[in-house]
């Protein structure tokens, strides 16, 4: 079985673009760089914040490779495969192989709502395409497919799935998937506002959005909750809550690009259909971001 050394905080990293939804190589580098000086412990390139069915397939080579160039095998990179069919998938894989990623997120085959057995079949062929391990990403809310830990237990034979990101918000499948296949699959949170649960559940890792915008605060929450620190978990949870919900949102991207850029860290500029936030939703976040900005903690860069 293909081995891994996954744990911590793994921004999901946006995508940045200029002004006229180009591509923008040396911005992403730099987000990416500000994110390893923060001390995060991993990268996840284009999955759902870094909108990966928003680029072309010539893109997103072009991002995980300038990852890999700024990253210098400081962190593991994993990328997001997200694609409309299992094929394009496989063939992405194989790809991401050769660029010498660390390893693979795979989502669902998109559009397509599959039944249990064909979304196993995608998963199943995804992984004997390459060597790289893989992260399962669930996420029902937003991709319509939901990959129950009774349909997870029945990838245990696949020596290169190793990880499931769940993002359902049912905290209670750590516990389900641990009791059918005990630790067979490293366990990481995929959803913002129910980290300090899951990592007492059994999660080692996070792959997060609002740490694009707050790296030091989410690497903290972590380890607090880590090492049942729980009194001084809740008080860094309480504050950080208002800005994890803003991961739990259907416009999520907008909502972490527009933090992102109120932060100094990158740009808000996303891909159409996604426009930016304007009105009362644009207003929330901001007073949302305002009142954190007022009432941040002082922390150091890692916990003692």
């Amino acid at each position: 079985m293909a081995r891994i050394d996954w744990q911590g905080v793994f921004p999901a990293v946006t995508t940045q673009f200029r002004d006229d939804y180009s591509l923008d190589i040396p911005a992403t580098q730099r987000v990416i760089e500000g994110l390893i000086r923060d001390g995060v412990s991993g990268l996840i390139m284009c999955g759902t914040v870094g909108e990966n069915t928003s680029l072309l397939a010539d893109e997103k080579r072009r991002v995980i490779a300038a990852a890999r160039e700024v990253v210098n095998g400081r962190v593991p990179v994993i990328s997001g495969v997200a694609e409309y069919t299992t094929q394009m998938a496989c063939d992405y894989a194989r790809d991401a192989a050769k660029i010498g990623i660390e390893g693979l997120m795979v989502m669902p085959a998109m559009v397509y709502s599959a039944r249990p057995g064909e979304t196993l079949h995608h998963f199943r062929q995804v992984a004997k395409a390459s060597d790289l391990p893989v992260m399962v990403y669930n996420n029902p809310p937003i991709y319509k497919t939901d990959v129950t830990p009774g349909m997870l237990a029945e990838l245990a034979d696949c020596d290169t799935i190793v990880c499931i990101k769940e993002s359902s918000g049912a905290t209670s499948r750590y516990i389900d998937l641990q009791n059918a296949v005990g630790d067979r699959f490293v366990l990481f949170c995929g959803l913002d506002d129910v980290i300090v649960e899951s990592v007492l559940l059994g999660c080692v890792g996070w792959v997060s959005g609002m740490s694009n915008a707050f790296p030091v605060e989410a690497n903290r929450l972590f380890e607090l909750a880590r090492d049942r620190r729980l009194d001084e978990a809740l008080a860094l949870y309480r504050w950080f809550m208002p800005l994890l919900h803003l991961d739990a949102r259907a416009d999520l991207v907008q909502c972490i690009k527009l933090c992102e850029k109120i932060m100094g860290r990158g740009s808000d500029v996303t891909r159409p259909p996604r426009l930016p936030l304007e009105g009362a939703d644009r207003a929330h976040v901001e007073a949302v971001m305002q009142e954190a900005l007022r009432t941040r903690p002082t922390l150091k860069m890692a916990a003692e």
